[in-house]
């Protein structure tokens, strides 16, 4: 039986005060789209079947460079986070699954764990393996690499964590492996620079033999950071030759930070798209390099756009089209669960306003070389405010109209921070 961990009472209540409204906001905009030839119940519907995961690590909060500063009530431990979690999901109707990092996430029990989050309405999403930081008891030090590194031993070490997490998933009900490692060189000369690209694939070819017949493994890449001069997985292209050698269900996860600025990330989703290893999104914002910051901030015409070429991407599979979503980033100076509602509620707008595209419009201007006419087919869309049809959406599964009003009026924080014990002030990173 599901224990939500808020009174659906109260939210119903506060729904109450919100409905008119609602049903005004509502059915004005389905007059508005109706002109345009597109039925707003089929939009809602859609909407209401779309997720996002969420990152276990992401209902804490994050540190600058400098510090971290700790929340009153912020979870201590995989339990407390499946609790903040699951108020996310019972608000938004859009987050029903967590993606565990190990060993953060590590426990006794994965089997009891599993019960547990589905006791509160949650399943579990793709696993998270961590080579890119040594752990209290670990043998050996990654501090030189991990699936790339010179020691032969290290490497094997790196791969058996994977092998670890694999198992860790299939007792949770996973049915993907994330790898992202901080492998790479701060020097010129400090690598070999093809030795070491070579010594990731074998290890990772290790990791993929392993994964259970209908598991995924999806890589990440990132350009820099801890490694600033170069990289192993540092891009789309080394991404997309590593899931192109170690196999068919090895495919690339996209990560919004993690690109050189200005970087046509919409066109990297087609690319990728079109050969059958676009694994999944790890939805974030930034505004000078990899920020983690909240998702649609900064940038939410971006996001549209990814989106615009996700549907696309739906509509014409090639084989093929199940990314995995997650929103992946850090809250700094946020209440977690606030920023989380928040970036939930951007990303479904970013795919609602997609769906509204008038698709057979932007196919005719593009293949007319109408330039206007294709970018006003996006505009419109776009400058479309999609908020009753999201309230819709969460509603008719009984979420919040207002998540955000609703989640301050729980005063779930607050009884965490009486119940919780404190988390200690962090140094950051420098």
């Amino acid at each position: 039986m599901t224990q939500l961990p808020l009174s659906q009472d109260q939210i119903e209540s506060l729904n109450a005060q919100g409905r008119e409204a609602l049903e005004d906001d509502y059915g004005s905009l389905g007059r508005q789209l109706g002109r345009r030839g597109i039925d707003i119940d089929a939009v809602t519907e859609r909407v209401a079947s779309f997720s996002v995961a969420i990152p276990s690590w992401g209902t804490g909060r994050g540190g600058t460079r400098f510090a971290k500063f700790p929340l009153a009530g912020e979870p201590t431990g995989i339990h407390e986070k499946l609790a903040d979690c699951a108020v996310v999901q019972q608000l938004s109707r859009m987050t029903p699954r967590v993606s565990p990092h190990f060993p953060w996430d590590k426990i006794g029990d994965y089997r009891a764990l599993r019960e547990e989050a589905a006791e509160l309405g949650l399943g579990f999403d793709a696993v998270n393996s961590n080579t890119f930081q040594d752990q209290a008891g670990q043998p050996l030090s990654y501090g030189a690499g991990s699936l790339a590194a010179t020691d032969p031993a290290v490497r094997a070490q790196a791969v058996e964590h994977n092998l670890e997490c694999i198992e860790i998933g299939r007792q949770l009900g996973s049915t993907a492996l994330t790898v992202w490692v901080g492998d790479g060189s701060n020097f010129p000369g400090q690598q070999d620079l093809s030795r070491s690209f070579d010594r990731y694939l074998d290890s990772a070819a290790t990791i993929y033999a392993a994964l259970p017949g209908d598991w995924r493994m999806l890589l990440e890449h990132k350009m820099f950071e801890p490694a600033f001069y170069s990289t192993v997985i540092s891009d789309w292209g080394s991404s997309i030759l590593a899931a192109q050698q170690l196999g068919e269900r090895c495919q690339c996860l996209v990560d919004l930070g993690h690109h050189a600025p200005n970087v046509n990330i919409e066109q990297i989703v087609a690319r990728l798209h079109r050969f059958g290893k676009l694994g999944g999104f790890h939805f974030n914002d930034s505004k000078y390099g990899d920020d983690d910051l909240d998702s649609g901030t900064i940038n939410p015409h971006q996001l549209f756009l990814v989106f615009n070429e996700l549907v696309e991407a739906e509509l014409n599979p090639r084989g093929g089209f199940d990314p995995a979503y997650m929103i992946d980033q850090s809250h700094n100076v946020t209440d977690p669960i606030e920023s989380l509602l928040s970036s939930a509620g951007e990303i479904a707008a970013g795919f609602a306003k997609a769906l509204l595209v008038d698709r057979e419009a932007l196919h005719l201007a593009q293949e007319s070389n109408d330039t206007m006419m294709a970018f006003q087919a996006l505009r419109q869309a776009y400058r479309t405010d999609v908020t009753p049809i999201l309230a819709q959406a969460r509603v008719g599964q009984g979420g919040a109209i207002d998540p955000l009003a609703a989640y301050r009026q729980s005063g779930w924080r607050a009884r965490k921070a009486q119940e919780r014990r404190a988390v200690g002030v962090g140094a950051g990173i420098v």
